[in-house]
This record gives structure tokens, C-alpha cells and sequence, in this order.
């Protein structure tokens, strides 16, 4: 049994027979909000720029620069070291430097040439902590949300030199110092919806339509409970992962304030012999989900997502002084923090990951983003000052080869759908997220009309949510087109990939 704390008055007028959009969800900000496809021609796929920002790292490396720090990010002049998650927007590196305890910021770099990094723009938010992961959104707007002392945090992007945090919203039942068991975690967004998830207070829900005045709409607990470190979300399809616990829910987000465990998707993370094995964070990428082991030695530990229904074991890869971090995938290549280390590991043969080598960092090393032809590594407790954030070359030549679909929900030929229905893509790499819009990535009828609607994308996972409830009995076609979304260096999909949907009993063209 799952319990749900009553949702604010927004949400409460929010919910309608024809599903949980707000009425004011489709028409609050339309057609100011960017970017909607009005009914007509879709823009071409590689009409989304340009970027603000130089892009990716372009520089080429001989063999015995790989694995070896060849530049240090670091933050404003309120930066305690203590780093985590990194990411490209727009552009630029986007570095979230704060300590568990709050007094934090963001930095914007140029990393063009990624051992010469520069600084582009940089700003203090008191109220910022420890940030995992990052949303972003274009409703109305350039923004960004990221974990704060007591909820979430609201960072207006719309001038890449001079980033601003606009807003707090603290949240019933978060308290800080106790920064595992009641403290948000990470978050996620998706349409008007931010997702953060609090740890033992579950998942709060949040009205982000207006980044300068979020609404707290609803929250869900688990039952029995689950200490919420993360909630990804591909579609109406949701993977709520724990801190330093074996348990997975796979969650049916059909409702998006109302999310029901999905029938076959609770397990137990285990490793080749059967064993039930805790883990401290979580991904999905390509079709993937990837834990990475903590308690007992680390590793990664890879499940295949393709039937959410019956999550499969793939591989894992035991590392006898690891202890646990954050995993990522870069096209065949998947990247994970262990506390002690960061590895690199090759799945060309998933079944059988094979370590291409470490990159090492004084500090508690839970972070290893790839970037191109780089990772960046970063440690939250014990570097070496001003070396929190270190850039290191790991493969010779910049990356050439663009982003290609592992996972779609809702399935192709899918039937029944509800009529608050969202698409979500899931790629192999990290995109770009000014790249996908109505021309990359297109909605539409069976009949060709296309459907109005708003565009996120966070890490390796895009989302489209229609503006406005979905018709009844309607075959709807979602295509990822050829030449339009792009990785962080700006290379773009090769070709395209179709998917067909219905909300009846029949779906039209198969």
C-alpha cells in the first residue's frame, strides 16, 4: 500500500476526469513557453541553435596523457572543495560546486580546450547543498533546479555569465543535519513537474510551472519504505533507487501526480551468484540500469531494462577496494566513482564488462563524468584544495559519433495509453539539451498533427509532455529524427528512430 500526503490547492484544482494535468498546465504559459509546435510543419531537426557555448572538448591526446589530470575546475571564491556532478548546457560545463551543509554555486566553463578550462560565469547561492543531479527546462525560460538545504533550489540560466539562483522551496519534513535519512537527494524534471527525491520522505512532487514560485503538488512514500536516493523518469515509466540498499521500484507515472508501483518491477540488486547486493546510486542509460556496489567491495552492477515488467540481471564487475559511487554511460563505455578510484569499463560485450583503467584523485572519489574524449572526477570530502574537480584525458581522439536510442517509453505498439500520456527516449550518451525541440524529436497524430507540447532532457534521458491531455482513442507517432539531437559535442543522431502509440484499443500503421 502506497500513501500520498495531500496535494497543495493547485494540485487539488489540478486533477480532472481526463487525467492529472492542470487545466492550467495547457494553457498557463502557451505560447509564450519554448519551444511548442503549434499545428503545422515541424521546424527542420537542426533548427534548435546555436549554442551559447563552445560545446564539448575538441583536443586529441597521445597514450600517455590518458588517465592523468591535466587541469582543476574549481568554483567561486566561497568554494569549500567539496564537488559532485558535472554536466554540459548550452554549451558550457556546467560545475554545481557545495558541501553537504549548504553554501554552494554554480560555475560556467569553456572547455573547448578541456586542459585549459575557462570561466564564463559563476554564482553564490547560501541556501545550495551537495547537488547529484540537475534538471533543466525551457518553460518560459532558461532553468535549472538542484538540491538545497531544506528542498530545492531554482537557478535562472537565461545569462549563461551571470547565473542567479531565483528561488527556494523548503519541504515538510526535510531537516538537515540529518543529510541521509531526511534530506533531498537528487532531483528530476519532466514538463511542469519536478521530482525530488527526499530519502525516507519518499518523492515530492512539485508544481515548477513558475521556476520563481514552485508549489509543492503532492508526495509519495514507499510502503514498506524505501530511503529515496533517486527517481528517473522515461515517459509514464519511473526507476526510484536507494542509498546503500538492494531495492529497485520501477513505477508507473501514467498520472504524474500519482505514482503506482508497476506490477513486476520491485527487485532486489543482485550479483552473479545471486546475491542480494547494496548499492549507493543508480542511472539509466541505453537500456540499462546501473548500480554501483557499495558495503561489501564495489563495481558496477548492470540490469537490462528492455521489460521493466521483468528488470534481467546482465553482468556485474566486483572491485575489491571500491566502496560505491555514481555510474554513467557513454556510448559503449560506462564510467563509475568507487570512493577510492574512478574506472572506466568497455561493454562492447555487456555480459562481460572489461576495465580499460582508473583515474585517481585525493579525496573521497565518487564522480567521474564523461565529457568527449575527457571525464571529469570530482570527490565531496578530503581534496586537496583547489583539486576537487579534476579534467582527465581518457581516450586519445574527441568523440565523432552521435547518439543513438537504447529505450522508449512507451513501447512501440503500445495500446491503452492514458491521455496524460509523456514520451520518454533514452540514449547511450549524455545530450545536449538545447537540442532537443519540436524538429529533433516530433509528436504527432497518425495523421501528421502535431502535437503541442515541452521538451527536457536530463543526462541520457529525453522527455516530451504534451501541453494538454491527449485524444481519446488516437494513434499517436513519436520519431527522433535523423541530424537533430546532439551529444555534448555536438555530434548528432545518424538516423531515425519511429515509435507508434495508441490511447484505444488499436494503433494505426502497424
Amino acid at each position: 500500500m502506497q500513501r500520498r500526503a495531500p496535494p497543495s490547492p493547485v494540485a487539488a484544482l489540478a486533477v480532472a476526469a481526463l487525467g492529472a494535468f492542470p487545466v492550467a498546465a495547457a494553457t498557463l504559459c502557451l505560447p509564450a513557453c519554448k519551444p511548442v509546435t503549434p499545428p503545422g510543419t515541424f521546424p527542420a531537426p537542426d533548427a534548435w541553435g546555436p549554442l551559447d557555448g563552445p560545446g564539448g572538448p575538441v583536443a586529441a591526446f597521445a597514450a600517455a596523457d590518458l588517465f592523468q589530470a591535466c587541469a582543476y575546475l574549481t568554483g567561486g571564491p566561497e568554494d569549500q572543495d567539496h564537488h559532485n556532478f558535472v554536466t554540459m548546457w548550452n554549451g558550457w560545463l556546467v560545475l554545481p560546486w557545495a558541501p553537504e551543509w549548504s553554501n554552494g554555486g554554480l560555475s560556467l566553463f569553456d572547455v573547448s580546450d578541456p586542459c585549459n578550462p575557462v570561466v564564463h560565469g559563476e554564482g553564490f547561492a547560501p541556501l545550495m547543498r551537495e547537488t547529484h543531479e540537475m534538471g533543466f527546462s525551457t518553460l518560459g525560460g532558461d532553468w535549472a533546479a538542484v538540491d538545497a538545504l531544506l528542498g530545492v533550489q531554482f537557478w535562472d540560466l537565461s545569462d549563461p555569465a551571470a547565473p542567479v539562483a531565483v528561488a527556494n522551496l523548503d519541504l515538510p519534513g526535510v531537516f538537515y543535519p540529518d543529510a541521509y535519512a531526511r534530506a533531498v537527494e537528487s532531483v528530476f524534471w519532466q514538463g511542469p513537474y519536478l521530482y525530488a527525491s527526499g530519502a525516507d520522505n519518499g518523492v515530492y512532487i512539485i508544481d515548477a510551472r513558475d521556476p520563481t514560485a514552485p508549489v509543492l503538488a503532492g508526495q509519495y512514500t514507499f510502503d514498506p519504505p524505501l530511503r529515496v536516493g533517486a527517481f528517473e523518469v522515461v515517459g509514464n515509466l519511473a526507476m526510484a533507487t536507494t542509498m546503500e540498499g538492494s531495492r529497485v521500484v520501477l513505477v508507473d507515472l501514467s498520472d504524474p501526480l500519482l505514482p503506482e508501483p508497476l506490477p513486476g518491477g520491485t527487485f532486489d540488486v543482485h550479483d552473479a551468484a545471486g546475491d542480494a547486493r547494496s548499492y549507493y546510486f543508480a542511472t539509466i542509460a541505453d537500456h540499462y540500469a546501473v548500480f554501483t556496489r557499495n558495503g561489501s567491495g564495489g563495481g558496477p552492477v548492470i540490469y537490462d531494462l528492455s521489460d521493466p515488467s521483468a528488470p534481467a540481471f546482465v553482468a556485474d564487475y566486483f572491485q575489491p577496494d571500491g566502496d560505491g559511487g555514481y555510474p554513467y554511460l557513454h556510448e559503449q563505455f560506462l564510467f563509475a566513482g568507487d570512493s577510492n578510484f574512478a574506472a572506466v569499463y568497455d561493454l562492447a560485450d555487456p555480459s562481460a564488462p572489461l576495465e580499460l583503467g582508473r583515474a585517481l584523485l585525493q579525496g573521497d572519489m565518487d564522480t567521474a563524468v564523461p565529457v568527449g574524449n575527457v571525464l571529469v572526477l570530482s570527490v565531496d570530502d578530503g581534496a586537496a584544495p583547489g583539486q576537487s574537480s579534476a579534467v582527465i584525458p581518457w581516450a586519445r581522439d574527441p568523440d565523432v559519433r552521435g547518439p543513438r536510442v537504447g529505450f522508449a517509453w512507451p513501447r512501440d505498439g503500445a495500446t491503452f495509453q492514458a491521455l496524460t500520456t509523456r514520451v520518454g527516449i533514452v540514449f547511450d550518451e549524455m545530450v545536449e539539451s538545447r537540442s532537443v525541440f519540436a524538429g529533433s524529436l516530433r509528436v504527432a497524430k497518425a495523421d501528421g498533427t502535431p502535437v503541442a507540447g515541452w521538451f527536457n532532457a536530463q543526462e541520457a534521458i529525453v522527455n516530451f509532455t504534451p501541453a494538454a491531455p491527449l485524444a481519446r482513442d488516437t494513434t499517436y507517432v513519436v520519431r527522433v529524427m535523423a541530424g537533430g539531437i546532439v551529444d555534448f559535442n555536438g555530434n548528432p543522431t545518424d538516423e531515425t528512430f519511429e515509435l507508434r502509440f495508441s490511447t484505444g484499443a488499436e494503433v494505426e500503421g502497424l
